[in-house]
């Protein structure tokens, strides 16, 4: 059947009961331009309202990207960042109310940041930027951005993404660990609560699919080494301690 067909039945179904979650014109007009079977390997369920599965990660749903994508509230030419580009629809979505030079997308995984960069160029958005990023750290050289879409929950927003909103910004995220909220949060401290959902959690390094070690620690480890550092004073700036390459043996030495 003719990709554009099913788009329009995939949409219609979410906009009608029993689903009833789709209202925003806006996205409705750009989940039918999109075409998801760009993203999805199987083209026969590509349109269908479920998830799939790629690279170890979570393709969401039409449905759920519709829910995320109003609570963002978007309007032309915002600036936005996705934080978890998967295999890259949601950021497709984004670029058709947005603009593809207006968004950009970060992920932990690698494998998924090649793939999303092909399927988006295959789309027609190849405008929209990828990049192999921690998604808590969001990302600064482009920042502020009007809008952060966190595509992962998190007990509490990162304080790295809500420092790069700007004045009227806003950051959607599932809120929650076992039970969760889709949340959004304004950078004047304003919240709004939507309904129930369930995310995989925010990734740290050493976590994504195929690290060779996953550690939960890892930030926490990097955070308290660096007040460990920022901590020390008198002589223990005044070593410097290093092993010698070419005998094995440990030396220290006072700066002049």
């Amino acid at each position: 059947m003719d990709p554009a067909v099913l788009r329009e039945d995939m949409v219609d179904g979410l906009e009608s009961p029993p689903r009833d979650v789709l209202s925003d014109e806006d996205v409705a007009v750009a989940m039918r331009d999109v075409p998801r079977h760009a993203f999805v390997d199987d083209e026969r369920t590509a349109y269908a309202d479920r998830d799939h599965e790629a690279l170890g990660t979570r393709v969401l749903a039409p449905s759920t990207v519709a829910r995320l994508l109003q609570a963002l509230s978007l309007e032309s030419d915002q600036t936005v960042l996705i934080v978890g580009a998967g295999v890259g629809y949601t950021a497709a979505v984004t670029a058709e109310i947005v603009g593809e030079t207006n968004v950009h997308a970060v992920d932990i995984s690698r494998p998924l940041v090649v793939a999303a960069r092909g399927n988006l160029a295959e789309a027609g958005y190849e405008g929209v930027l990828v990049d192999r990023r921690d998604g808590a750290d969001g990302l600064p050289e482009y920042a502020p951005f009007d809008r952060i879409l966190l595509e992962a929950a998190a007990v509490d927003p990162p304080r790295a993404l809500l420092s790069q909103l700007t004045d009227r910004g806003r950051l959607v995220f599932p809120r929650g660990t076992q039970r969760q909220r889709l949340e959004a949060v304004s950078s004047d401290g304003a919240v709004d609560r939507f309904d129930p959902v369930s995310f995989d959690p925010l990734l740290v390094e050493g976590e994504q699919s195929g690290a060779v070690e996953r550690n939960r620690t890892t930030r926490e480890d990097r955070e308290r080494a660096q007040r460990r550092a920022e901590s020390r004073r008198g002589w223990e700036h005044d070593w410097i301690e290093w092993e010698d390459a070419g005998d094995g043996q440990s030396r220290r030495q006072s700066p002049r």
